[in-house]
């Protein structure tokens, strides 16, 4: 998946053939890829692959998950000139992408480690880049949410108008799913988080419920049902975040990890 992901990316580069390399051979080649902001680092095995299909050497400086400052060296490129100019704007891109998810995940992340609590991610990815994009959030100290329908059954409130009776819909759907998928049942009330615990889930998501909402019901499952798993969810930010994991909740889920990165400052250059 990796492999034909690049080639993808890079045939929307490079299109019918670069341009530069038609007007003199190719010279020996060595480019850095530099900082220009701090950041942690994502885009490591997506890089490597490059390289291992356009034939060019990479030494790394920094590896997926480290912290780096602005002027740090985090990669040097080896080869000859029209490959190295001919996959800048590919690796870059990757990289540039990739640790911008990843240094807006660690701050997340920092917050809610001292309590315990696991930073999720959503599917809330731009189309085809799913699998890209989660891997930057565990390059930032984020685990996996579900990666698509197929993994875990997720009732959600869109779902609940089509159902009438919700245990009797779960009691039939591990009849059907695969013995390893998990269920969780989304509630937006007190009386919703009852009926979902009761349901035979195995996590209810608390969805755009206030923290002090949300104590309440971790006590209750505590109290009735210390088995079934809490996950916060719903408009969660960096301000509001630490409120949120001190709730008691066993994880809390954030779009915003990708959505809302913005692009640090990384570039490429000849030396």
């Amino acid at each position: 998946m990796i492999e034909s992901f690049v080639k993808d990316t890079l045939a929307q580069d490079v299109g019918r053939g670069d341009l530069y390399a038609l007007v003199e051979p190719s010279v020996d080649a060595k480019a850095d890829i530099i900082a220009k902001s701090d950041g942690i680092f994502a885009g490591q095995k997506y890089v490597d692959v490059l390289a291992e299909l356009e034939g060019f050497e990479v030494v790394w400086g920094k590896k997926d998950g480290e912290a780096f400052k602005e002027h740090d060296i985090l990669a040097i490129i080896r080869g000859d000139s029209h490959t190295v100019l001919k996959i800048e704007r590919t690796l870059l891109n990757m990289v540039l992408h990739a640790s911008s998810i990843a240094t807006l995940t660690k701050k997340y992340a920092q917050i809610v480690e001292p309590y315990g609590v696991k930073l999720l991610d959503t599917r809330k990815t731009r189309p085809l880049l799913r699998v890209f994009e989660k891997y930057a959030t565990r390059c930032g100290g984020a685990v996996n949410h579900r990666m698509g329908l197929d993994d875990s059954l997720m009732i959600k409130d869109t779902h609940l108008k089509t159902i009438k009776d919700l245990k009797s819909y779960i009691t039939k759907a591990r009849e059907q799913i695969p013995f390893t998928s998990k269920i969780e049942v989304e509630a937006e009330t007190f009386k919703m988080a009852k009926e979902a615990f009761a349901s035979g889930c195995d996590i209810v998501m608390c969805d755009n419920m206030t923290p002090s909402q949300i104590e309440e019901i971790v006590a209750y499952r505590d109290e009735n049902f210390s088995h079934v798993l809490v996950e916060a969810s719903g408009n969660i930010s960096l301000e509001t975040i630490e409120s949120y994991a001190k709730s008691g909740v066993d994880a809390i889920s954030c779009g915003s990890l990708i959505h809302q990165a913005n692009w640090i400052d990384i570039s490429m250059k000849m030396s």
